[in-house]
């Protein structure tokens, strides 16, 4: 079983590749799933594992994931394995080493831990912006021969760490993702640019988490929010800001 979290589509991708070379199914964490994750039980077959496909989030599992994975009912044989593919614009720092520590602290078993260069989704702060054109479509255009590589390494039990850590991993993961998560995560800077808002409530009814509502022909913002940024790239009108921080700044495509 695949279970996959995505915002803007590239871990969605790279979750379709692997199923379409292992004939995985695959589960997506989205609205009530990832509200609720303990009012469904998942279960394992004898012989079937499970792998998670996630973005990172500032060099870090993202909060919404880690929360299903410490809720979720999960009916599985002891040797039941777990990987991790975690999609990024440059490296994951150590999120495969959160990610480990989540796992086992459910009695589960991790195994390898993988990464995948994905085009950059990231805009809300100074100096950060979507990749160009160019470094998008290699990445893309990469993306199938590395999801082989990551099909065979797990078919050949591989336990190890095949990831981009990036410089200064740690402090990255155990310093700034804290920081991110308590200082840059609230939805109450996203705004919609009246003039240019439609009404057309894409945003309200693609949010991963049922986050948005459409109020007077307007999408709202409630707490609920996975920093995803979903509703900023995909808005046909490019409507949708974060307060100051992304003006100006580009839009990738929405993978669905």
């Amino acid at each position: 079983m695949i279970f996959c979290f995505s915002g803007t589509g590239n871990s969605l991708l790279v979750a379709r590749e692997l199923a379409a070379r292992t004939g995985r199914e695959i589960t997506m964490l989205e609205k009530e799933l990832l509200l609720r994750p303990q009012e469904r039980l998942f279960e394992l077959a004898e012989g079937e594992d499970a792998i998670w496909v996630f973005p990172v989030h500032s060099w870090g599992v993202p909060p919404v994931v880690r929360r299903f994975i410490r809720k979720c009912k999960l009916k599985a044989p002891p040797s039941a394995r777990h990987w991790m593919i975690a999609t990024c614009g440059d490296d994951i720092g150590r999120a495969d080493d959160q990610w480990r520590q989540e796992i086992g602290r459910r009695g589960w078993s991790p195994m390898g831990a993988f990464s995948v260069a994905m085009p950059n989704t990231y805009v809300c702060m100074k100096g950060f912006d979507v990749d160009s054109e160019e470094v998008a479509a290699a990445k893309l255009a990469a993306m199938p021969d590395r999801v082989g590589e990551i099909a065979a390494a797990i078919k050949r039990g591989f336990s190890g760490g095949d990831v981009v850590r990036g410089d200064h991993a740690w402090l990255k993961t155990a310093a700034v993702y804290p920081l991110f998560r308590a200082f840059c995560m609230s939805p109450g800077a996203f705004r919609a640019d009246p003039a240019k808002c439609s009404g057309c409530g894409l945003c309200a009814s693609e949010c991963p988490l049922g986050n948005i509502e459409m109020k007077d022909g307007m999408p709202q913002w409630g707490p609920a929010c996975a920093m995803c940024l979903r509703c900023y790239h995909g808005c046909p009108s490019r409507a949708v800001d974060h307060g100051k921080a992304t003006l100006g700044k580009g839009r990738k495509p929405v993978y669905r």
